[in-house]
């Protein structure tokens, strides 16, 4: 559990957010030195985030960082044979809608990526993805780039939203709120009642033809 104060994926969610914005304040080369340096900030940012005293910044922000980021791989630092990347699942189907939501299918959920991280990615969600990329590394979540984190964290509070699923606790039964939790959605169909089930499909790796 990241911290005691985490109860639910809304609260998970800007805890995640706030030690993004810690890295950036303080220029924390991870997540785990950020929360090692300036654990109060980070309690402090998630605290008003969580009353509402302080709001997050509209995506489009993140849009424009991307759109004047170097043009490289954001998961391996290729500069050759990218595309854009869904970070999200653009096959994610959490409601019919799904299909033709542009928070899903459009910039706001992109980023630049090579063919390989593209295939080797597939249609996991973001942190399970870390988990795999970095199997020996226990708190994997601390190594994902400022940027990509952001838009998937803004992203994703969307379709929890539209899953009923921001104010609940352990969605993937495991025990314990982490992470994974946050990514459970991406394996969901239709809202709460795949969620209540228990059980998210493994994420395949993209077959290339």
């Amino acid at each position: 559990m990241p911290d005691r104060d985490v109860k639910t994926i809304q609260d998970l969610i800007y805890y995640q957010y706030a030690k993004i914005v810690a890295r950036r304040a303080f220029g924390a080369a991870d997540g785990k030195e950020a929360k090692r340096q300036h654990y109060g900030f980070i309690k402090k940012t998630f605290r008003e985030l969580k009353s509402g005293a302080k709001s997050w910044s509209e995506i489009t922000r993140e849009d424009w960082q991307f759109v004047e980021a170097e043009k490289r791989c954001v998961y391996c630092g290729n500069e050759s044979d990218l595309h854009r990347e869904h970070i999200v699942p653009k096959s994610l189907r959490i409601r019919p809608e799904c299909e033709g939501c542009d928070v899903i299918q459009g910039i706001h959920n992109q980023i630049w990526a090579c063919s390989q991280c593209n295939s080797l990615k597939g249609t996991c969600g973001l942190y399970k993805f870390y988990r795999r990329k970095h199997p020996s590394e226990r708190k994997f979540y601390d190594l994902i780039p400022p940027l990509l984190e952001k838009k998937y964290l803004k992203t994703l509070f969307n379709c929890h939203i539209c899953a009923e699923s921001l104010h609940r606790g352990d969605i993937d039964g495991d025990g314990e709120i982490t992470v994974l939790d946050i990514d459970f959605i991406v394996g969901a169909k239709y809202g709460v009642r795949d969620i209540d089930s228990g059980s998210s499909p493994e994420c395949p790796r993209r077959v290339s033809h």
